[in-house]
């Protein structure tokens, strides 16, 4: 790629701080790095024409986690960390909402249900009994609240779900278009340069700055380095995050959908909610894991006929129904629920493996990476 003079010397020189990811987490930190620096330069890049992995390709969900996933999360975190987790998401959540407001972001919190099917009799008596025990668990995190989860008959029309849903008064949903423009918008008053289209390759630190290699060819530097590519995180990082794609898809318009709300199915491999008289609709991993641990963006035969089969059988068993559209996002994912908040070699730090979370934690994580700059 030749770049003019003029290209280089307005965008490409005398760079302070450069972000990798125009993600959530990316502009996020490109924002609180502008608090805190008011006359740096600041450039982010993505190689996409829009963010690349799950920013704007995600179901748009601000929650803080199932039932069943808290429960699942607590086989492998102890209670203080799974505290932490759930108290780190609602943190996220409120920076958000007041970085952005609730308007712009198109924040509505209408509850989250657990749907549980037929076949999940177990899950579901587990679930049913430990309601208490995990209300208790996270009343100190809901200042005191007694029934952040609760039993709630199924008045949706469900079909091959047990007809009593585990209902979560808190979780709510945006519209994440509308919440990355809003992010766009603010880093442009915020005279914070984005270049599209433009891929970090690699990186080196040498001599109080670091080295960057742009689309494979121009050369250019930094005196500090942010990574928040998530999903793609590997080309950067030798472990601790993995590719996970999830995949997609919406109805058309149905007229008279009585569906509002979030909601999960069979341990949050499902999700589903009402976007503008629609259905969307993702999820499967769970089909196909080895498949969907992939950074190629796509959609699989396998993964798009269940998602149409949980429409035609569960969620719109009786009310026709067409797909408009099909996509899918690469999230990051790891052992560990904790994203990855560190420096990685001087003057490069990373904020990474959001764990299919970033609409909940991606604002508090890039503040986060932004404090760990000079």
């Amino acid at each position: 790629m030749n770049l003019s003079y003029w290209e280089q010397k307005t965008f490409l020189a005398n760079i302070d701080f450069a972000i990798v990811g125009s993600g959530i987490v990316g502009l996020s930190c490109a924002l609180s790095l502008r608090k805190k620096h008011p006359k740096a330069k600041i450039v982010v890049f993505e190689k996409g024409i829009l963010p690349s992995g799950a920013s704007t390709k995600n179901a748009g969900f601000a929650c803080f986690g199932s039932m069943s996933e808290i429960l699942d999360d607590l086989t492998t975190h102890s209670e203080e960390e799974v505290i932490q987790l759930v108290r780190n998401r609602l943190d996220g959540l409120r920076l958000l909402r007041k970085n952005l407001g609730d308007d712009p972001i198109a924040f509505q919190q209408h509850g989250g249900y657990e749907l549980f099917s037929d076949d999940d009799t177990k899950l579901y008596e587990t679930c049913l009994s430990k309601i208490d025990y995990i209300n208790n668990l996270l009343k100190e995190v809901f200042l005191g609240e007694n029934a952040v989860f609760s039993v709630k008959s199924d008045s949706f029309s469900f079909k091959k779900v047990k007809n009593r849903l585990i209902f979560n008064q808190f979780e709510g949903q945006i519209d994440t278009g509308r919440m990355m423009m809003a992010l766009i918008q603010k880093c442009a008053k915020s005279e914070i340069f984005i270049l599209n289209s433009t891929q970090i390759t690699s990186f080196s630190s040498k001599n109080g700055q670091v080295s960057l290699i742009l689309n494979d060819s121009n050369e250019i530097s930094a005196k500090q380095v942010f990574i928040a590519t998530n999903g793609f995180a590997s080309q950067f990082l030798d472990q601790g995050v993995t590719p996970a794609r999830a995949q997609v898809l919406i109805t058309k318009p149905i007229k008279n959908l009585h569906i509002k709300g979030t909601f999960h199915l069979d341990k949050g491999y499902y999700y589903f909610r009402n976007i503008d008289d629609r259905i969307l609709l993702g999820g499967g991993r769970n089909l196909d894991f080895e498949g969907e641990e992939t950074s190629t963006l796509g959609t699989t035969q396998l993964i798009q006929n269940k998602l149409k089969d949980l429409l035609r059988t569960t969620i719109l068993p009786e009310t026709a129904f067409e797909i408009e559209t099909a996509w899918s996002g690469i999230m990051g994912v790891g052992p560990q629920k904790k994203p990855i908040v560190r420096e990685l070699v001087s003057n490069v730090y990373c904020g990474v493996r959001m764990g299919g979370m970033g609409v909940a934690i991606g604002s508090s994580i890039g503040a986060a990476l932004a404090n760990l700059s000079d």
